[in-house]
C-alpha cells in the first residue's frame, strides 16, 4: 500500500512538472524585449477610413471655411513723412504752420483775392507749380531741405502718373501737394465746355492721389492764374481753397538763376511780405533757390507753412479713371537704339 501512495504522489509530481513546461515554452518570454514606457511608445495608427472622415461638426466647419470669401488684399501704406532734426543750424526754417479751413472755397493771393491778409510782415509762402518733373524737382527739394524750409506744391495731374515716384517724394519731406488741373490747360479758353472744365478738375485730383497714394490738400491753383467763374463756384462746392499769388518770379520766362533771385527779392522788399509763385518744373528755379533763400534769411524773412485741417474727397468716378489708364498696357519699354536701327546711310 505504502507503495502504491508513493506511486500516485510521483505521478502527480510529473503531471505538475509537465504542465509546467507546456506553460512556459507557449506563452512570450518574460526577456524577450524590454518594457515600452507610455512616452516611447508608437500610437497604433487609425483605419483609413476612420482617419480620413470627419466628424459632423468638423464637415460643417470645413464647409463654411471653403465657402468663406478671401479677406480683402490690404492696401499699400501711404508715404510716411520724415520727422528729422534739422542739421544746419544757421537754416531758414519754417517760423510757423497755419492750417487752413477750406469750407466753401476760400482764396488766398492778393493778385485775385483781397480778403484774407493772414501773413504778418516780413512772412512769405514758398509755392511751386507744375511738377513734378525729373531732376528739376529734386533740385527745389534738395534746396528746401538744406534749409528745413517747407513749400506748397500744385501738381498738374498727368506729370503726377508720368512721375509719381517724385511726387511722393515731394509729401514725404513734409511739403504740402495741391493740384493744377490735369493737363494745365486755360480753364479760361473758349474751347472748354462746362463739363470738360469740371473733367480738368476733377481729374487732377484724382491724378495727383493715384500718384501719392493719398488725397492730395483741397489746394488749387489755376493755370495761367486764368480764374475760370464756373470752376471757382464748383470748387467752392467741393470746399477747395484757390491760390493766386502776391508776387511772381516770372521764373519761367528769366534768362539765368540770378534774374529770379533779383526779381523776387525786388517785389518782397517792395510788399514786406507775400505768397510767392515758382515752378520746380524750371530748370533755372532748382539753380536760383539756395540764393533766393539765402537772401530771404539775410533779410530778416521767414516761411509759413501752409497744410489744410481737413482731408479730400476724390470723385469714385474719376478715381476709377485713374485706375483704368494704369492697366493700359505700354506698346513698349525698350530705348529708341533698340526699336529702330540704321542699316544704311
Amino acid at each position: 500500500m505504502r507503495n502504491a501512495l508513493g506511486l500516485m504522489l510521483a505521478s502527480v509530481v510529473v503531471a505538475v512538472v509537465i504542465a509546467g513546461v507546456w506553460f512556459w515554452t507557449s506563452s512570450p518570454r518574460a526577456d524577450a524585449a524590454a518594457p515600452q514606457t507610455i512616452a516611447a511608445r508608437k500610437p497604433e495608427p487609425l483605419p483609413p477610413a476612420a482617419a480620413a472622415k470627419p466628424d459632423a461638426k468638423d464637415d460643417v466647419q470645413v464647409t463654411a471655411s471653403l465657402s468663406r470669401p478671401a479677406p480683402p488684399a490690404v492696401p499699400a501704406p501711404a508715404p510716411v513723412q520724415q520727422k528729422t532734426a534739422c542739421a544746419n543750424p544757421n537754416a531758414l526754417g519754417v517760423a510757423r504752420t497755419v492750417v487752413i479751413d477750406t469750407t466753401g472755397g476760400p482764396g488766398f493771393g492778393f493778385e485775385h483775392f483781397k480778403q484774407l491778409d493772414f501773413l504778418a510782415d516780413k512772412e512769405v509762402v514758398l509755392t511751386f507749380d507744375d511738377g513734378p518733373w525729373p531732376h528739376n524737382t529734386a533740385a527745389v527739394l534738395k534746396a528746401l531741405a538744406d534749409e528745413c524750409t517747407k513749400g506748397l506744391f500744385f501738381a498738374v495731374g498727368k506729370h503726377a502718373t508720368y512721375h509719381p515716384e517724385i511726387l511722393k517724394q515731394v509729401l514725404v519731406a513734409g511739403h504740402t501737394v495741391g493740384t493744377h488741373t490735369w493737363s494745365h490747360v486755360n480753364l479760361n479758353s473758349k474751347k472748354l465746355t462746362e463739363q470738360q472744365v469740371r473733367d480738368e478738375l476733377e481729374k487732377g485730383f484724382s491724378a495727383v492721389k493715384s500718384a501719392l497714394g493719398q488725397p492730395p490738400a483741397p489746394f488749387f491753383r489755376f493755370p495761367q492764374l486764368q480764374h475760370n467763374p464756373g470752376a471757382m463756384t464748383h470748387l467752392g462746392t467741393r470746399n477747395v481753397a484757390m491760390f493766386s499769388t502776391d508776387l511772381d518770379s516770372f521764373d519761367f520766362r528769366s534768362r539765368n538763376a540770378e534774374q529770379i533771385v533779383n526779381t523776387v527779392m525786388t517785389k518782397v522788399d517792395k510788399l514786406g511780405k507775400g505768397i510767392i509763385l515758382m515752378h520746380d518744373f524750371q530748370k533755372l528755379t532748382g539753380e536760383a533757390l539756395p540764393t533766393l533763400l539765402a537772401r530771404l534769411k539775410a533779410g530778416g524773412y521767414k516761411v509759413v507753412h501752409m497744410k489744410a485741417k481737413t482731408p479730400f474727397d476724390t470723385l469714385p468716378e474719376y478715381d476709377a479713371m485713374m485706375v483704368k489708364d494704369k492697366k493700359l498696357p505700354q506698346v513698349s519699354s525698350r530705348p529708341v537704339s533698340a526699336v529702330v536701327q540704321t542699316v544704311a546711310d
